[in-house]
């Protein structure tokens, strides 16, 4: 992976975690831009199309959850990693955090060989081959639904809906095999990565936040074991 090939906007109301963080993120060779509010940081995210944000939860005027909710109806930033940086460690802080689009959490402080190692992880998600793939393989059409994996946008009976990363990816994955059941291991596996360590409700909240938008008949749930997409 070629670190001068990633954007990082770093977003935090203290300039002596901006400064740590900035620093430690740079002498791994990548491209780094800071912001010290939730509104500057959506007019950088909006100029630069970040790779990953690291996002500080608790801001004065705007917190990163309403930071995070704003940038996520931004078509340009559907793509983008969102990680909030917390030193809170309640449930329902991660729960709001999921729910407005984020990707994962990173509880501060944080030893700097862990933050690069959680970094690492995270950009490992772009996968820059996807488009020698053909058009059969990045169009999916199932049922009402139509899902372009190239471009990141859901079709539901003609009107596209904006999904998180996440919830797109959970999406991809259960309509790719219809009818099979997956199990929360598989899932956490396939949408989030073995490296990255997310709560256990986080598949629950994904999975709530995509019936709400594609509607509850799509998705069901197969108690103790996990879920699958029905038409």
């Amino acid at each position: 992976m070629n670190n001068k090939n990633f954007k990082i906007l770093l977003v935090d109301d203290e300039s002596d975690i901006l400064e740590f963080l900035s620093y430690n993120i740079k002498k791994e060779g990548f491209e780094v831009y800071t912001a010290s509010n939730g509104k500057e940081a959506i007019e950088i995210a909006k100029k630069i199309t970040p790779h990953l944000i690291l996002l500080d939860v608790m801001m004065p005027e705007m917190d990163g959850i309403e930071t995070c909710e704003i940038m996520r109806q931004d078509k340009k930033l559907q793509n983008t990693i969102i990680a909030f940086l917390t030193a809170r460690g309640e449930d329902y802080s991660q729960i709001a955090g999921f729910e407005a689009g984020g990707d994962d959490y990173i509880a501060k402080p944080v030893k700097p060989k862990v933050l690069m190692s959680r970094i690492k992880a995270l950009l490992k998600r772009f996968n820059p081959t996807i488009n020698q793939k053909s058009d059969d393989d990045l169009i999916i059409k199932q049922s009402n639904l139509v899902i372009d994996k190239e471009k990141y946008i859901v079709i539901k009976d003609g009107n596209e809906l904006i999904l998180p990363k996440k919830e797109f990816e959970l999406l991809v994955l259960l309509i790719s095999k219809p009818d099979r059941v997956f199990t929360r291991d598989e899932i956490f596996s396939s949408v989030w990565g073995d490296n990255i360590i997310v709560g256990d409700r986080t598949i629950d909240v994904h999975i709530r936040k995509l019936r709400e938008k594609i509607g509850d008949n799509h998705i069901k749930t197969i108690k103790g074991v996990g879920y699958k997409f029905v038409d």
